[in-house]
């Protein structure tokens, strides 16, 4: 149960429900902003708190923290999704298709489980933005965990024509044969090369554009007229790709809308299935939070 009550500062007691969100780099993560938001505009004894771990201490910190009955729950960021699939005793179908887990949660047995919801958010933005996903060629740029639960969602909507390219041939290959056993129908392939020319939907799942100097991910003159370029980034939007394609005159989108269709799904599964079904009707208002704390400029 919730009431919707307004606060300037966020109460803290014994009884606060602690969740944490894990990555390494930890600052450009956005998740603490909009859930910490979401549990005080709503009144909820909860907040969620930012948290750098090593990937070779991933496991063990999670043992560690998911053994106090305080933690409620996980979101798990760059890059320790595919890990994380390693650690959880049960998993969601997404997550056994593209191997990466976000979200992890203590089971009634004491059990971790673990869901992935970067695809489904991704899925749900594109209908927001009135993108029909079975008619785009799609071409992702990376194939971490991100890229996993884009690719994965891609195909189970009905997208039959995903490329992927990453520095990693061997990784984005694995990839490839991980969507194709789970989707036959989806023509999905590693290749060698970042040229955008043909396809109508190119997304950055990748970590470039997070600091000032990375190359671009895409050539942008590459690109064609009806092109549509989605960049998950959550931290320093416009980034430098947004930039360049908007200076084209083409159409781009930066990652808030996915982490924003998530929050539902996150909040259901960390237990708050009342406040998941109100958050529907805040959309709008988080999206501009996370543009305002990014400088408004998106």
């Amino acid at each position: 149960m919730f009431a919707e009550t307004t606060r300037s500062a966020m109460k803290i007691t014994g009884t606060t429900r602690i969740f944490y969100c894990i990555a390494d780099p930890v600052a450009q993560v956005r998740a603490p902003e909009l859930y910490n938001s979401i549990f005080s505009r709503h009144g909820v004894d909860a907040v969620m708190v930012p948290l750098q771990v090593k990937p070779e201490h991933l496991d063990e910190t999670l043992r560690a923290l998911f053994a106090s009955p305080s933690v409620g729950g996980a979101a798990l960021s760059i890059p320790h999704k595919a890990a994380a699939a390693g650690i959880v005793g049960r998993a969601t179908p997404e997550v056994t298709i593209a191997n990466a887990v976000n979200a992890i949660r203590r089971g009634p047995d004491g059990v971790l489980e673990g869901a992935l919801f970067d695809g489904l958010g991704f899925a749900l933005s594109l209908d927001r933005l009135g993108l029909d996903i079975p008619s785009r060629r799609v071409l992702i740029i990376g194939a971490g965990g991100a890229a996993s639960a884009l690719a994965a969602a891609l195909a189970g909507r009905g997208c039959t024509q995903i490329t992927l390219f990453d520095p990693d041939n061997s990784r984005a290959n694995h990839l490839a044969a991980m969507v194709r056993a789970a989707y036959p129908a989806c023509q999905i392939e590693a290749v060698q090369s970042n040229d955008p020319a043909g396809f109508n939907l190119v997304v950055n799942a990748s970590p470039l554009g997070l600091k000032a100097d990375d190359p671009l991910p895409v050539p942008v003159d590459r690109l064609s007229a009806d092109t549509f370029v989605y960049d998950i980034l959550m931290k320093g939007q416009p980034t430098l790709l947004l930039r360049s394609v908007r200076e084209r005159g083409l159409s781009g989108e930066p990652g808030y809308d996915m982490l924003v269709q998530q929050t539902a799904l996150y909040l259901d599964y960390f237990g708050f299935p009342e406040l998941a079904r109100a958050n529907v009707e805040e959309e709008a208002t988080q999206r501009q939070l996370l543009a305002a704390s990014d400088g408004g400029k998106v």
